[in-house]
């Protein structure tokens, strides 16, 4: 293999690996985890599936106060499309990654969503981070929204 090939692999299997860090870190409700998918100055953006827009602070913030209401989230992530710039010398990347999550209330109720994110992410020192993400709503099923 060339080493393009070998780069293209490399870059595929870390985003990867940054969109499972992603959805363990949430399921967890780990917030430091969470925060080492995202730049410091990343702006994240929730607003499609009732949640809000802001910065990773203020996005913490909202998590921790809003996902103890459940028992349980699962988050099934896959179909990534990933893009990495050429013009960037490598160094920005795109990423589609369509998602399921169940979420289990106390009472037993479970409400059910899908989707995609939507990163923009940026290669440091660390590794992919995400400096931007968006999330598309697609489908809820017994959510009130």
């Amino acid at each position: 293999m060339d080493k393009a090939t070998l780069q293209a692999l490399a870059d595929r299997i870390a985003v990867e690996d940054l969109l499972t860090r992603y959805a363990t870190a949430v399921d967890q409700q780990d917030w430091d985890l969470y925060r080492s998918v995202f730049t410091p100055n990343a702006e994240i953006d929730y607003r499609e599936a009732g949640g809000i827009a802001g910065n990773l602070d203020e996005v913490v913030e909202f998590l921790s106060a809003s996902l103890p209401l459940f028992e349980m989230t699962q988050h099934l992530v896959g179909n990534v499309d990933l893009t990495v710039s050429d013009g960037g010398n490598g160094k920005e990347a795109t990423v589609t990654a369509a998602f399921t999550n169940p979420m289990r209330l106390p009472d037993g109720d479970v409400w059910f969503t899908g989707g995609w994110y939507h990163h923009e992410l940026v290669r440091t020192a660390e590794g992919w981070r995400s400096r931007h993400l968006r999330e598309e709503a697609a489908w809820f099923d017994r959510a009130p929204f």
